[in-house]
């Protein structure tokens, strides 16, 4: 069964072309006018081995709020639908990753309902012109439209571009672990039959 979707979202605000497949290689083709999230998603994409061509623009010059949220919202819907009824998944996903001094860990549920703690603190308001307030609200938007349960937490670290890039790159490896097919691939991993709701 192919795992692929293809996200077209536009607002006022945002005009965004996503398409992901989920068992690909981590090739990917991310243009947004952030270039923080730009790096960000490349490793993203490599980590989880998650195909991804992205095209994205928006409303920049107010901030980057709606453009990085909307691409985490497309993201998590694109990732809802590719895996559809979840069926044969692992559903749980679990990575530490080192990032020079910082250390972040990951871990989730593909448990049919959106939730996020996020346990980490940055210093800098900005790298490039992306917020590092912005690290919350992608992953909350992503978590609620995939419709998963995820736990962030910064351990420790001084750098916040370590912290940030050990996030995606562990949230990247905690997600290739939770959709790897297991050895019953029509089995859904939950004792109510479904993962869907």
């Amino acid at each position: 069964m192919s795992r692929v979707s293809k996200i077209n979202r536009e607002t006022k605000e945002t005009k965004i072309k996503l398409s992901i497949d989920v068992d690909g290689k981590g090739n990917n083709s991310i243009n947004t006018p952030v270039g923080f999230l730009n790096h960000m998603l490349t490793l993203f994409a490599f980590h989880s081995g998650i195909d991804i061509n992205l095209e994205a623009s928006g409303d920049i010059e107010v901030c980057d709020h709606h453009i990085v949220e909307d691409i985490g919202i497309s993201l998590g819907k694109a990732l809802n639908e590719a895996l559809g009824n979840k069926a044969g998944i692992n559903r749980y996903g679990t990575a530490f990753v080192p990032m020079d001094e910082a250390l972040c860990q990951v871990v989730l549920d593909l448990s049919g309902r959106g939730f996020l703690h996020f346990d980490g603190e940055f210093k800098r308001e900005q790298i490039g012109n992306f917020s590092t307030e912005m690290v919350v609200e992608f992953f909350r938007a992503v978590a609620m439209n995939f419709n998963g349960t995820v736990h962030i937490r910064v351990l420790y670290g001084v750098n916040d571009h370590h912290k940030i890039e050990g996030i995606f790159k562990a949230f990247g490896r905690a997600l290739k672990e939770a959709v790897t097919i297991g050895n019953d691939a029509n089995k859904v991993l939950s004792t109510k039959g479904t993962l869907s709701i």
